[in-house]
């Protein structure tokens, strides 16, 4: 695989250790919120066994009249919870509960499949696999955020890029994540193979094996070494760097420019049953998305456990640095390999924009099919030989596209492009 693309168009997580004298030693750094998530986290390893079978119940919500919102407490849920916060979905004559944090993306995936839920985030690839895999009746609506992931390791270690990797053991947050296939992008273009073992097999110098676990366990993981890295989702590689000395090793949106991570979702029977009520929502949705990049420091405020509102369990200054330090010089040190190579691209740490570029999908489901997972994914082969076809059964991009002409916004917010169209940048470095 090249280090430089452009492109247009049962394992259960982290064997079982003294979990009570570990979490004595994370209490303090890890989101406060621990009870909620439980115990269950360490086996909760998305999709990686049959987690949902096509005879899934799938909840009719023709009649629905509410917009029920779950979401991950992660900052790719961002947009969701600021436009609740600022009171966008009511200026649209929306009836919207508060958001329900959940604790995993199995049970944010289970509770949207059950109709728990119907306008949520999810990352791309998941209901790319619910769609063609499990035959669920998924749409994606408009893109929820770029960037915001990154690739954190111990701050002592002498990892420093993708070929350092050889040997260790690296956390991923879903098989069915970006930052699956992007990390395995990544060592692939260095000569090293993806592997899928049990944490306790012997792994070779040019292996790096890869294992599920939720995000909220990784910081403590790696605090107790039970890895070498992980790559996430913010906020939990800022938490990471602030509170137990890990160290950036890459964030995502230097590898493949304002990529996208989380979708924003709904079923497709309720869009054609109440497209009025969907297309106020994702006018609040771009609203809130716009309103972020204009006021990120007061998005920080708003989502934190301390001086806001409580939607992510962690403090302010975390997010601060999510959404506003990503130039800090300590990024941009050094000969590369670094956390940032492409300084000249102009990407923030986390950025906003809602449309769902083809270009991006196609490269999603062309990486999916040449990314290992747990579990078949045969369905993916049949998605490559037409991607187009693939994309207008997986995307409604109306909503979105009115929603943007109505407020004069095309292509990316910050780019000033009048397109609806782009070149996908991808460079390992």
């Amino acid at each position: 695989m090249s280090n430089s693309i452009k492109e247009k168009s049962n394992f259960n997580g982290i064997d079982r250790f003294d979990r009570r004298s570990f979490l004595k030693k994370s209490a303090a750094i890890t989101i406060g919120a621990g009870a909620a998530f439980g115990s269950s986290l360490l086996s909760d390893s998305l999709f990686s066994t049959s987690a949902f079978t096509t005879s899934s119940a799938y909840a009719n919500n023709s009649n629905d009249q509410e917009l029920k919102i779950g979401y991950i407490p992660i900052t790719d849920a961002t947009p969701l919870l600021i436009a609740y916060s600022l009171g966008f979905f009511k200026e649209e004559g929306l009836i919207v509960p508060k958001p329900v944090m959940v604790r995993s993306w199995t049970v944010l995936s289970e509770s949207f499949i059950g109709g728990q839920f119907n306008f949520t985030h999810l990352m791309f690839p998941i209901p790319i696999w619910m769609r063609f895999k499990q035959k669920i009746p998924v749409k994606v609506l408009a893109w929820d955020h770029t960037n915001g992931s990154a690739l954190t390791v111990h701050g002592d270690s002498n990892i420093k890029g993708f070929g350092d990797l050889g040997g260790k053991q690296i956390a991923v947050p879903s098989w069915y994540s970006t930052h699956n296939y992007m990390v395995q992008m990544g060592i692939m273009a260095k000569g090293l193979k993806p592997v899928i073992k049990p944490q306790g097999a012997v792994i070779a110098p040019d292996e790096v094996n890869l294992f599920v676990l939720p995000p909220p366990e990784m910081p403590p993981a790696l605090l107790g070494k039970k890895m070498d890295g992980f790559i996430v989702a913010e906020p939990f590689n800022a938490l990471a760097e602030m509170k137990i000395k890990g160290r950036i090793m890459r964030f995502t949106g230097d590898i493949w420019k304002n990529h996208p991570c989380c979708v924003v979702v709904s079923h497709e029977n309720l869009i054609k049953s109440q497209p009025v009520m969907i297309q106020k929502a994702i006018n609040a949705v771009v609203r809130a998305q716009l309103w972020c990049t204009k006021n990120p420091d007061k998005a920080a405020n708003i989502l934190s456990r301390d001086k806001g509102e409580g939607y992510l369990p962690v403090n302010e200054d975390v997010l601060l640095r999510v959404f506003t330090q990503y130039d800090l010089k300590e990024y941009l040190e050094g000969e590369p390999p670094r956390p940032i190579i492409h300084p000249e691209w102009n990407v923030g740490r986390i950025g906003f924009q809602p449309y769902p570029y083809p270009s991006a999908t196609k490269f999603i489901i062309n990486q999916m099919s040449q990314t290992k997972v747990e579990g078949d994914s045969n369905f993916l082969r049949n998605l490559t030989l037409d991607p187009d076809l693939a994309i207008s059964e997986l995307v409604d991009d109306t909503f979105v596209k009115k929603a943007m002409k109505d407020m004069s916004i095309y292509g990316l917010f910050d780019s000033g492009l009048n397109s609806l169209s782009r070149e996908e940048v991808i460079e390992i470095g």
